[in-house]
């Protein structure tokens, strides 16, 4: 059952929160280029790829909620929730999850806002998008070499 477990874990955390990492990365350039220099009005499709990246990156955060179910779950199973490394990673999994909610996606729900109405949109507000996604994408980075090192682990791993 722990094997199973841990696949599905992985699986889901591959599934879901990889999407999430990539199409976040990928909005505020995707802005970026749908307000043109000259300031027109901005770009049909590229108002189009920005309201997609948002969808995404909200389905695939609702679908995320099973990674750390599934963590926690398989840390049971395998008895192991005490482990420091485990407990640093639900931590940094709930400061993740944080960032996305609080500051990623109401950020990104703003900017496509504006780009649908042909609102100007500060070049400004996407810098802090990006830096704000950079912490989430970091935060995940992290547990991601918590899960695979694992510091303090006896089999060298």
């Amino acid at each position: 059952m722990t094997k199973f477990l841990l696949s599905v874990h992985v699986l889901a955390a591959i599934i879901a929160v990889g999407p999430v990492t990539v199409a976040a990365s990928m909005f505020p350039p995707a802005v970026r280029r749908a307000v043109p220099a000259g300031g027109d009005g901005p770009a049909a499709t590229a108002v189009t790829t920005a309201g997609v990246l948002h969808r995404i990156c909200g389905a695939y955060a609702r679908a995320g909620i099973a990674v750390p179910v599934l963590g926690l779950a398989t840390a049971l199973a395998m008895g192991v929730p005490g482990e420091g490394r485990l407990l640093a990673s639900i931590a940094l999994t709930a400061a993740a999850a944080g960032v996305l909610i609080a500051l990623v996606l109401p950020r990104q729900e703003e900017l496509v806002e504006q780009l649908t109405e042909g609102r100007s949109v500060d070049r400004q507000a996407t810098v802090r998008l990006a830096v704000f996604t950079g912490v989430f994408n970091l935060l995940w980075v992290t547990v991601t070499i918590l899960m695979i090192v694992r510091p303090g682990s006896t089999t060298g791993a």
